[in-house]
């Protein structure tokens, strides 16, 4: 979360400016109750956030200027992923501009543990036993964004799944050589191989091979032609992105209990 914060102010300060980072204790009050926080804080003097994009500025996909995304390079999927885990272990994200060319600030609130309380995370998705849904379970992951790619490796392994995740078709198709998962959640719109095509080659290869292992893909590609032309390619799932971190765990859950009747 914070390399993502600071990522992002590097990448838009220029040479010769400058980023902060502070981090204190405050208080913070939630009705009568005061909670001890821990607050973050990334300051840069760089480009700056419009007052019209501001409101914007933690959404998927959401850009200030869409040339950033050739220039800078990136879906604009960093400071969406930075709101989900801080929303995730119960703190609150917030970003200040006085507008472009003035810098920005982003403040992070994290609440901090008591001492009586274990230093145990609890897990995104929850079952009455308490256990993992994903435990042991082995996912081949596929996408050429890293913001993307890193969150859902983060999701997996946190409800359990032991993740290897490649940043193209290519480099899925060199680990099936050396390992068979159970189940593949790839990306569709990727450079020189995209996942139809990475997933066609996938169902041409033999079953001890990899051909018929489980697939979802995931992508921002949500018409319906898509999800038809995902399924004619191989894929047994296709999930439109942004995705709840639930529902991204019950449907690779869904499909390998669909697989294994």
């Amino acid at each position: 979360m914070v390399w993502n914060l600071l990522t992002n102010a590097v990448k838009f300060t220029a040479n010769g400016g400058q980023v902060t980072v502070e981090l204190r204790q405050v208080e913070s009050e939630v009705g009568k109750v005061c909670n001890q926080m821990a607050q973050i804080q990334v300051i840069d003097t760089g480009k700056g956030i419009s007052p019209q994009f501001l409101p914007f500025v933690f959404e998927y996909f959401r850009q200030q200027d869409g040339s950033t995304t050739r220039t800078f390079g990136g879906l604009g999927l960093g400071l969406a992923i930075v709101k989900q885990i801080v929303e995730l272990h119960g703190g609150t994200v917030k970003a200040e501009s006085q507008g472009e060319e003035q810098g920005a600030t982003f403040i992070v609130q994290l609440p901090l543990l008591q001492q009586a309380i274990p230093l145990v995370p609890e897990p995104i998705y929850t079952q009455a036993d308490s256990e993992t849904p994903l435990k042991t379970i082995q996912v081949l992951l596929v996408d050429d964004d890293i913001d993307t790619r890193e969150f859902q490796t983060f999701l997996l392994e946190q409800n359990g799944a032991k993740v290897i995740a490649t940043a193209s078709g290519l480099e899925a198709l060199q680990v099936l050589e050396q390992f068979i998962p159970d189940v593949i959640v790839s990306d569709i719109g990727m450079p020189q191989m995209d996942g139809y095509m990475l997933m066609q080659q996938i169902r041409s290869r033999l079953p001890d091979r990899g051909g018929t292992i489980p697939a979802i893909a995931l992508t921002a590609y949500a018409a319906e032609i898509d999800k038809e032309r995902a399924m004619q390619a191989g894929f047994q799932m296709h999930l439109t992105k942004p995705l709840e971190p639930e529902q991204f765990v019950s449907a690779i859950v869904s499909l390998l209990k669909l697989n294994r009747v």
